[in-house]
């Protein structure tokens, strides 16, 4: 129930890769003078793996330009070339890099957090987010001293100007030729971030009546009480306009939260049973008739998928290490209830604006209230907390605080729950889950853990 990454040999040796690529403040953790060594440390690894070119592209924050010149000038100095593509969600870059040869991916981008961060993920020349393995690679090279080829092997950058297109249309493949969006009203809040463009053209095109909101990136606007972590203007915005839906993105466009008519929220785990539940009722090859989740994933959506036949197994926390459990499993959809879904029967990662299709298209061809559709799906209660610490690690080892958590699992395994508690991989916070059948055992358990780790930080 502790999820103590030092535990674990890869991520113990890790020191700079989270669960989602290297986060941080650009004053210290993503300063230029590292990135600039990391762009030469993933240029040597890539190379030795068959790479010629990275194609880089980025969200919004002001920091973007700074770091995109120091990445792409590490690269350089390894003999590998630089594609660069401009503001673009992340799953646009695990795209195009399936679509050349010899090429791999870097986003710079923080995901969800605020503009003061910012961040790289790496992907491989099959779009998909690299391993610990080829992490760890990474690491070790930046540890040694900068080598420049002889120049007549630097390599060279150049600006990939159909980018923007190509994703575009890609999107619009993803949504079946017999399904129209031409009579839905659609909010959609891009978080100031990469989707600020791309997604309105895709959803317009595709004949849905589309309103913009959070849309006039400034550099320090990014997810600035809006988007995927903050609801209330889209909730607004769909009461105010009669919407059918709203999509609230995150910074970088890989994760969205749905809202519907109501202003009610839908999270992953809820259009993780929607869209299993429509392959289930339309025959749809469902993988193995199986679903990825993770250790977060609501007990509730375990038993309302199994009511259908269909297994939920779950992966660590981590969209990364859900692809990772779908590829062994040779299934097809999974998802983190953050908002990361992955339909890998259209797309090789988690993409918000092509599972935002999927979820229109499947919710079209039900043909009903919404509420009808979702409610054999029952949730256990649940509360995460997040604690904003220095030294998560240090309360995961406190013997009373373990303690804590061993006493609590025991009393509420009766209640069919259970406990998560680990520290974020991409924040400085510990973040304490507790999910239970009843709300209030849910409630008492969480206030006990969470005010015992506040005493601790």
């Amino acid at each position: 129930f502790i999820e103590n990454y030092m535990a674990k040999i890869i991520n113990a040796k890790k020191k700079f890769f989270g669960t989602d690529g290297i986060r941080g403040p650009i004053s210290s953790k993503t300063s230029p003078d590292f990135i600039l060594k990391l762009g030469w440390a993933a240029g040597e690894v890539f190379k030795d793996q068959g790479i010629s070119s990275f194609i880089i592209g980025k969200d919004t924050r002001i920091s973007g330009y700074m770091l995109e010149a120091a990445l792409q000038a590490g690269i350089i100095s390894s003999g590998l070339n630089v594609r660069l593509v401009g503001p673009l969600p992340t799953p646009a870059i695990s795209y195009l890099v399936s679509t050349f040869k010899s090429q791999a991916g870097i986003v710079i981008s923080a995901s969800h957090n605020s503009y003061e961060d910012n961040g790289i993920k790496f992907f491989d020349d099959k779009g998909q987010k690299i391993s610990d393995e080829l992490e760890l690679l990474i690491e070790q090279k930046i540890s040694e001293p900068i080598k420049v080829v002889e120049p007549e092997n630097l390599g060279k950058a150049a600006r990939l100007s159909d980018a923007s297109g190509r994703y575009i249309e890609y999107c619009k493949n993803s949504l079946s030729k017999e399904i129209s969006l031409n009579n839905l009203k659609i909010v959609i809040d891009t978080a100031n971030g990469a989707a600020y463009d791309v997604a309105p053209k895709v959803f317009r095109e595709l004949g849905a009546e589309v309103v913009a909101i959070s849309d006039d990136p400034n550099g320090l606007n990014i997810n600035q009480n809006c988007g995927s972590t903050d609801l209330n203007v889209l909730k607004k915005a769909v009461l105010d306009n009669n919407a059918d839906f709203g999509i609230a993105f995150d910074g970088d466009g890989d994760r969205l939260i749905i809202v519907d008519s109501e202003a009610k929220a839908l999270d992953g785990d809820d259009i993780l049973f929607l869209l299993a539940k429509f392959k289930f009722e339309n025959q749809i090859v469902l993988g193995s008739k199986g679903v990825v989740g993770t250790d977060m994933t609501n007990k509730g959506l375990e038993n309302a998928l199994s009511e259908m036949g269909i297994e939920l197994v779950r992966s660590k926390v981590g969209d990364k290490y859900v692809l990772e459990k779908l590829l062994e499993l040779g299934w097809q959809l999974g998802g983190e209830q953050s908002g990361h879904i992955i339909c890998l029967d259209s797309v090789a990662t988690g993409d918000a604006i092509i599972a935002a299709i999927k979820f229109f298209e499947a919710f079209l061809t039900f043909g009903k209230p919404l509420n009808e559709i979702l409610a054999s799906f029952k949730k256990y209660p649940q509360i995460l907390t997040n604690i904003e610490v220095a030294n998560a690690e240090s309360i995961l080892a406190n013997k009373k605080f373990k303690n804590s958590c061993e006493k609590v699992q025991k009393e509420i395994s009766e209640f069919d729950g259970k406990i998560l508690v680990r520290k974020s991989g991409t924040e400085s916070l510990l973040r304490i889950l507790v999910e239970a059948k009843d709300s209030k055992v849910t409630e008492i358990h969480s206030k006990e853990l969470t005010d015992l780790a506040k005493d601790l930080a």
